[in-house]
């Protein structure tokens, strides 16, 4: 328990007190979400913690810790300054505070956007994320409604969510959104 203050501690020195409040939220939600879907909850934890670390700095340094990371973006990442701070936040969590797991860099790393073939992990911070209790808007309960009882269907409508309310709004969007959203699509995904 003392690490994972000692990691509270540093997300509050990155974060304004709102966005820390909502990363403290997701990471309760992602360890809701890890019970009900046999997921790592500590993994979970940390993830969600985590996960935001960079959204307040500097598209340069962003690039900066990215690119020093070893990470190349693609052109549909590069275009898209917006989601970079989940890039750089799970370079930042590997390579700065020394967390090396796989999953939990993969789980921030796509936070925003969604991936093809996502780990249990990365769909319960994608939503978790959305779904948070500091999350307002009318879809979320919907969401949280569809949390409960099925997560790739409410993975699966989030992402298709995101998508429209992007579009809608003329604004581009990472390829690994629609790459998420297809392969959630061929999946055979029972209703609820």
């Amino acid at each position: 328990m003392e690490v994972i203050e000692k990691y509270r501690e540093t997300v509050k020195s990155f974060l304004p007190q709102k966005r820390y409040e909502h990363s403290l939220l997701v990471a309760e939600k992602a360890v809701e979400l890890s019970r009900r879907y046999g997921a790592d909850e500590n993994k979970a934890l940390v993830a969600g913690l985590f996960h935001d670390i960079m959204k307040y700095e500097s598209e340069e340094k962003l690039l900066n810790l990215i690119s020093g990371g070893g990470i190349i973006l693609n052109a549909s990442q590069m275009a898209n300054p917006a989601v970079w701070h989940g890039y750089a936040s799970a370079v930042f969590v590997r390579d700065t505070i020394g967390i090396k797991d796989e999953e939990i860099f993969d789980a921030i790393f796509y936070h925003s956007t969604g991936k093809a073939d996502m780990s249990v992990l990365t769909k319960i911070i994608y939503l978790a994320d959305m779904i948070s209790d500091d999350r307002v808007y009318e879809e979320a309960d919907i969401l949280r409604e569809l949390s409960v009882k099925n997560l790739d269907l409410a993975v699966k409508t989030a992402i298709s969510m995101s998508i429209d309310f992007l579009e809608e709004k003329e604004k581009s969007l990472c390829d690994d959104s629609y790459k998420a959203l297809d392969f959630l699509e061929k999946q055979d995904i029972k209703g609820v």
